[in-house]
């Protein structure tokens, strides 16, 4: 029976890896930042330089991902990044000065890399084919439940216990629980225990997908999807990074909280909905131009709002949230349908890099830009962004 199929346990696991990644790699810098900030006194752009830093070295790394798998085993790597993240928490927590945040973003970048978006990849794909976007769309879950509840986390823990004693309790007890999840659940694959992929009685039809020629940036249809989803990810990673205190003064401190944590539900709905309906392989990316296009209405609910109209911002959250997840999970199973089987975790790999270089700097540019022109730039370049994706999407050749 499917329900019996053991990859399902592996994507759970996954699941919990890919919260603990994320409340750390992607979550946890927000965080960290006012702490060092208003509990240290430090520069905001100090420990902000910090953060770029830890996104940069992530995508230096996720790049060579592939060759690190192969090497040192799925297990191995994994466990690898779970210590690289807790040591490099701990070394942010108890830096005794800016400078010191550098080499602590260097540890927690590598970490990110080797457990967040290529890593829950590379762990389902051996598990699922023809359901690898339900499987997908459930592991990469995690990654907003590490949002929803580690950024409480780490501000309750922070606040009554201080940074440091928070970093160390989160780094131990993830280690604690991950350590051997990792070896009970991510070193077995199908052909080891004597199943195929998905559960199936018979092994999956090889795929028809042509063999690109040359490197991946000399192939028009990489350089497509991997600009496309990096301009889409500027545009959200600049904008979740400004939508609390434009939404504040309107509804409220508490209210614009609510309003984001409606944004990161819809993400879980919105990827659930995609992995669940997504359309055959020839239309997946017609699957993400719909993505970018409802994440664009928000860009434009949010402009229309005028910075008073609170419904308008609702409904700005909801429909760029319903997109947020796909984000993340769309990629990996746009380069399955495009790509054979032996290269999918190259392509996701440099794809995951291309989006870290970009979307390093989102907040610092929409900060910018605000500051220069206005509340209103960040809807409307937000907006100008997620259009320009959807149509390079569309312009694969």
């Amino acid at each position: 029976m499917a329900e019996r199929f053991f990859g399902w346990q592996v994507v759970w696991a996954a699941f919990a890896l890919a919260a603990f990644a994320w409340g750390i790699g992607f979550y946890g810098p927000g965080v960290w930042l006012q702490a060092l900030s208003a509990g240290r006194g430090w520069s905001v752009g100090a420990v902000s330089a910090a953060i770029t830093l830890h996104f940069l070295a992530s995508a230096l790394l996720v790049a060579r991902l592939p060759a690190v798998l192969a090497r040192f085993g799925l297990v191995s790597a994994v466990r690898a990044g779970l210590v690289l993240s807790a040591v490099g928490v701990c070394a942010w927590a108890l830096a005794p000065a800016p400078v010191w945040l550098m080499p602590a973003a260097l540890l927690t970048g590598a970490g990110w890399a080797m457990t967040s978006g290529a890593a829950i990849n590379a762990i389902i794909s051996r598990w699922f084919d023809r359901r690898r976007p339900a499987a997908l769309a459930m592991a990469y879950n995690g990654a907003s439940m590490g949002g929803i509840l580690f950024v409480p986390l780490w501000a309750a823990l922070i606040a009554g216990f201080g940074f440091g004693m928070a970093a160390m309790a989160i780094a131990a007890v993830g280690l604690a629980v991950l350590w051997p999840v990792a070896g009970r659940w991510f070193r077995p694959d199908p052909t080891s225990m004597g199943l195929h992929p998905d559960g199936d009685a018979q092994p999956p039809v090889p795929r028809a997908a042509a063999t690109p020629v040359g490197p991946l940036w000399s192939q028009p249809a990489f350089r497509t999807l991997s600009l496309a989803f990096a301009l889409g990810l500027v545009a959200q990673m600049g904008l979740l990074s400004q939508l609390y205190s434009l939404m504040a003064p309107a509804l409220g401190v508490n209210g614009a909280g609510w309003a984001l944590s409606l944004a990161t539900v819809c993400a879980v709905l919105g990827r659930t909905a995609a992995g669940s309906l997504l359309p055959p392989e020839a239309s997946r990316r017609g699957a993400a131009v719909l993505n970018f296009l409802v994440q664009a209405a928000g860009s434009v609910a949010l402009l229309a709002a005028g910075g008073t109209s609170a419904p308008l911002m609702i409904a700005a959250c909801v429909l760029f949230g319903l997109g947020i997840g796909n984000l993340l999970s769309l990629p990996p199973l746009i380069a399955q349908a495009e790509w054979p089987a032996a290269q999918v975790g190259a392509v996701v790999a440099l794809i995951t890099a291309v989006n870290q270089a970009f979307y390093a700097f989102a907040p610092a540019l929409f900060g910018v830009l605000r500051d220069l022109a206005g509340d209103w730039t960040v809807g409307a370049v937000a907006l100008a962004l997620q259009l320009a994706a959807a149509a390079m999407l569309r312009a694969r050749r």
